[in-house]
């Protein structure tokens, strides 16, 4: 079947493709409307090494990095996307969905804080909440194993929590599945009913249908009537 039929039979079966694709079109506003966009903020923070580890770098912790630094960095993100710390923040008033992970590429213990939520202003304050609850927790770890001040790891926020960022992938991917699926399904539609128009003894014109076919059968009697005639 080439293009051209299949635009004879769009044609023909008019009455069955309209009210599909009236449908795809109110399927895909839905979609808009009840689909949200949603909208994403980050920070970058990075671990330091203790004042006590520092000393022989006149105290630049930028000059002392170790390996474990960045184990700290990653099992600290870790307990911050644990069930505990997401009860722990949501009762600090974190709202939408956080996550704490290794940087891409990173050479060294930087981790980026995230939050994504559906209202803008909610989400930077909750990225906030989110970047202090973290160095707060990596205190805790270590007063909980005794270790004293000049010897506790520290956090500094490289990148502060950025404005949100609006994400429409998602949206556009659902707008895009909806408007195909509701073609697809009004064009097989058209084509179900044509396909039964053309079984033998179920044939019933429909509105046009014979004019686009000619006069037919039953136009020929007439025609060889005038043929004989004098």
């Amino acid at each position: 079947m080439d293009l051209a039929e299949i635009w004879r039979v769009m044609r023909r079966r008019w009455y069955v493709l309209l009210p599909g694709l009236l449908l795809t079109a109110a399927l895909t506003a839905a979609v808009y409307l009840l689909v949200p966009v949603e909208y994403v903020s980050q920070s970058t923070v990075t671990l330091l090494n203790s004042k006590k580890a520092t000393v022989a770098f006149d105290g630049n912790p930028f000059l002392s990095t170790q390996a474990s630094l960045t184990g700290m960095a990653d099992g600290l993100a870790r307990n911050l996307n644990s069930d505990d710390s997401v009860a722990d923040l949501k009762s600090l008033g974190v709202t939408g969905k956080h996550e704490a992970k290794i940087a891409d590429n990173a050479q060294g213990p930087f981790m980026w804080l995230s939050v994504t939520g559906t209202d803008p202003a909610a989400v930077l304050k909750s990225d906030e909440t989110f970047t202090a609850y973290a160095e707060k927790r990596l205190l805790e770890f270590q007063t909980q194993q005794s270790v004293t001040p000049e010897a506790m790891i520290r956090m500094a926020t490289i990148v502060p929590p950025q404005k949100p960022e609006a994400q429409t992938k998602t949206r556009l991917q659902y707008l895009i599945m909806a408007g195909v699926l509701g073609f697809v399904l009004s064009l097989v539609a058209a084509f179900f009913v044509e396909a039964r128009r053309r079984t033998p003894g179920k044939h019933r014109p429909a509105p046009g249908e014979a004019a686009e076919q000619g006069a037919g059968p039953a136009a020929e009697p007439a025609a060889a009537a005038a043929a004989g005639s004098p």
